[in-house]
């Protein structure tokens, strides 16, 4: 629900790594896909491990820059955006709690007030992290968050990509304002992924679908519309926001924008990716 206690769904794009591809995070972009494609929210991906990312290497000033700016644009355009912590080579997000302390510490001080953030404090992990490592992580994030914004609504991933809802469903955090994600990508997780999602949310899991693909799970692969289709229908039924991966002219199925346009606003159908072009008539055709 909204600040005014009213039902809203979000649904936008994510924004690829904030380190390789800053451009799209810019004014016109963002007005684009407010006006153009219809979208109501941003995801603003900020990984942590891999090169570059904020945690091994990267330019952290540069950065929260890109997020401030990010923050700005989608406020300017009356847009929600998600400030997206992106453990993914880590898996374990306590490789980098540290970082993330000190990050959503600064990030929540300076933008206490505003009531259009949402914080995701663990994109996804995978490998050796449990939902145990991710819980115990979360109970010391969340507070530090909670100490500047009371009500914030707060994202957090869960193991296997953020696919194992079931196991925060079976022990869940202790704070309110939580959702759990659910990332999917349609040509690799289907019904059995979907069977999971509708038991969780029918047993009263607050699901927040943060990222999806419309491919496979690398990213690539031919576009599997049917499935997601599918997808989209359990979504709509439930009322449920979401997020399609990403804002990029990247050459990966994946990205929403052709690899042969540089422009970075204003993009015509033919400069988007079959992908895109998909994405935008879907989102275009919301009420």
């Amino acid at each position: 629900m909204d600040q005014n206690g009213e039902k809203i769904q979000l649904y936008g794009v994510s924004t690829h790594g904030l380190a390789w591809f800053p451009q799209y995070v810019n004014e016109d972009a963002f007005r684009t896909l407010h006006d153009d494609w219809n979208i109501n929210c941003v995801r603003l991906a900020l990984y942590t491990d891999e090169y570059g990312g904020y945690a091994n290497g990267g330019d952290k000033e540069n950065l929260k820059s890109i997020i401030r700016n990010g923050i700005a644009y989608a406020t300017s355009q009356d847009m929600y955006v998600i400030v997206d912590w992106h453990v993914l080579n880590d898996r374990d997000p306590n490789v980098h709690k540290a970082d993330a302390l000190a990050f959503f510490e600064e990030i929540t001080t300076e933008y206490a007030d505003y009531t259009n953030i949402i914080y995701e404090i663990c994109n996804e992990p995978n490998g050796h992290a449990t939902w145990e490592s991710v819980k115990s992580y979360a109970n010391e994030v969340i507070p530090v968050i909670r100490a500047h914004d009371e009500d914030a609504v707060i994202l957090v991933g869960s193991p296997t990509w953020s696919q194992d809802i079931d196991k925060a469903a079976a022990d869940p955090l202790d704070f309110d304002n939580i959702m759990y994600t659910l990332h999917f990508y349609a040509d690799t997780h289907r019904e059995s992924l979907r069977s999971r999602l509708e038991t969780c949310i029918d047993n009263g899991l607050p699901v927040f679908i943060s990222e999806f693909g419309t491919c496979d799970a690398s990213g690539n692969g031919g576009n599997n519309f049917d499935q997601t289709s599918k997808w989209l229908e359990l979504i709509e039924n439930y009322n449920l926001s979401f997020f399609s991966w990403s804002l990029c002219n990247k050459a990966e199925t994946s990205a929403v924008i052709s690899p042969s346009c540089s422009k970075t606003s204003d993009w015509t159908e033919g400069e988007l990716s079959e992908t895109g072009k998909w994405l935008r008539n879907y989102f275009r055709g919301k009420d």
